[in-house]
């Protein structure tokens, strides 16, 4: 059996391999969709429809996370990609193109939902993965140890950003599931070989049922200052559904499919860029501070990155956009990994991710439509021009880039608004006396 450390070196690899894999395909479907309909409402009804299904699902898997082991949990999760790819594959080919592309037609929400089911079982890996983090690395290491896992997600992310666009441009949609198939199949037989010390899970009599939300809301509650770091956190991803459901049609409108693929695999080492950073020198002592700094910076990023309609300055605030997340992500992992016992880290992080992104959906599904039929034609037209051009300049996504000022706004009053809360003192104080750090007990 593999020591802790290299059992986790092996899992980060086995992480690279399945993030490479779901958003390759979940990437390449929303780049053909888009480019075959030009609709911002299908990049829309896609981008709230995988958030909202990461919402409800997240605290059952949270709950998988805590009562089985961990590998049980990853093979599963696995497992259903495989098989949700290998049935998108079958719709491309069972269905008529002209039908897999009418926004609302069976065969389109068959095939979306084969690939969103592929990409949703990825959560559940990386909330295993995250816990295994407590069980692998001593607590002084956890925090270079998340810096790792955003390593490895950058380098995934820029892979797959630079082939989703050329598959798509260069050997269409159907070779492009293909691939994604078979790189599951790999990702699943690989982790099949890597061993994880971790001792048999046996929770105490009384503990409620594997799908338990009153267990989960317990667990958060019992941590002092943990409601409202994940309220926080929720109001972050209302502005993260506006990125998900704009971002490619904006880019899509300034460029190519390959070349907008390629951008994305090179601003991508922003990612790597910011976990080496925190994989080599950690988080300092408040890492909470950090987050919410972290924030300031990305709306900052945010209010000037589409100010004028240039791929230029798009790129430039994607990569300092994109070093500093796995910054803030680390900063929150770490802050959760200190003060909540180990036991029950699989439902917290479960409800958290499901809070948390439970708002982006409701953005994404509104941002599409209010886009598409409203903001985009009115700063097309003479009146939007005369008001908000001295803003935003001249050209095709100007609407779009009025919403990214506005939402960054909203974002930087919230971000100010949580320094000055009795809740960020009251967890940075539970984070620097050492908090649950240790051996933790199931709720009862």
């Amino acid at each position: 059996m593999p020591t802790p450390g290299r059992a986790f070196t092996l899992l980060l690899a086995n992480t690279f391999i399945a993030n490479l894999t779901t958003s390759f395909l979940w990437f390449a479907a929303t780049f053909w969709i888009y480019l075959e309909t030009r609709s911002v409402l299908a990049t829309s009804i896609m981008g709230g429809s995988y958030l909202l299904l990461l919402a409800v699902m997240a605290v059952p898997f949270g709950m998988l996370v805590d009562r089985h082991r961990k590998k049980k949990v990853m093979v599963g999760a696995q497992l259903l990609t495989v098989v949700s790819f290998g049935l998108s594959l079958v719709c491309y080919l069972a269905f008529p193109r002209d039908r897999l592309l009418t926004i609302g037609a069976v065969p389109f929400w068959l095939f979306v939902a084969a690939v969103l089911f592929g990409a949703i079982a990825e959560s559940a890996r990386q909330i295993a993965l995250t816990t295994t983090v407590t069980l692998l690395v001593p607590a002084e290491g956890r925090a270079k140890a998340n810096g790792r896992v955003g390593i490895v997600n950058g380098l995934s992310f820029a892979a797959t950003s630079v082939f989703s666009g050329l598959a798509v441009g260069l050997l269409g949609m159907g070779w492009t599931i293909v691939i994604a198939v078979a790189l599951s199949l790999l990702s699943l037989l690989h982790l099949l070989t890597v061993a994880i010390p971790e001792a048999e899970i046996r929770p105490a009599e009384g503990v409620p049922q594997p799908v338990d939300v009153t267990a989960a809301v317990r667990t958060v509650a019992a941590v002092p200052g943990l409601i409202a770091l994940i309220i926080f956190s929720t109001f972050n991803n209302l502005i993260g559904g506006v990125y998900m459901a704009l971002l490619d049609p904006y880019g899509l409108t300034l460029v190519s499919v390959e070349i907008w693929g390629l951008l994305w695999g090179v601003v991508s080492f922003g990612f790597i860029i910011g976990g080496a950073v925190v994989a080599a020198v950690g988080l300092g002592p408040a890492p909470l501070r950090l987050l919410l700094l972290g924030n300031v910076v990305i709306y900052l990023i945010g209010l000037v990155f589409t100010i004028r309609e240039s791929i230029v300055l798009l790129a430039v605030g994607l990569v300092l956009y994109m070093a500093v997340i796995p910054v803030i992500e680390a900063a929150e992992q770490t802050t959760l990994q200190r003060v909540v016992p180990y036991p029950v880290q699989g439902r917290v992080f479960g409800f958290a991710q499901a809070i948390e992104t439970a708002a982006a959906p409701l953005t994404a599904f509104l941002i599409g439509p209010i886009a598409q039929y409203g903001l985009i034609p009115y700063m097309a037209s003479g009146p939007g021009q005369r008001t908000f051009g001295w803003l935003v300049g001249a050209g095709d996504a100007r609407g779009i880039a009025l919403v990214f000022i506005a939402s960054s706004l909203i974002g930087l009053l919230i971000t100010g608004l949580a320094f000055t809360t009795r809740s960020y003192r009251v967890l940075s104080a539970e984070y620097a006396a050492g908090g649950a750090d240790g051996p933790g007990v199931l709720p009862a």
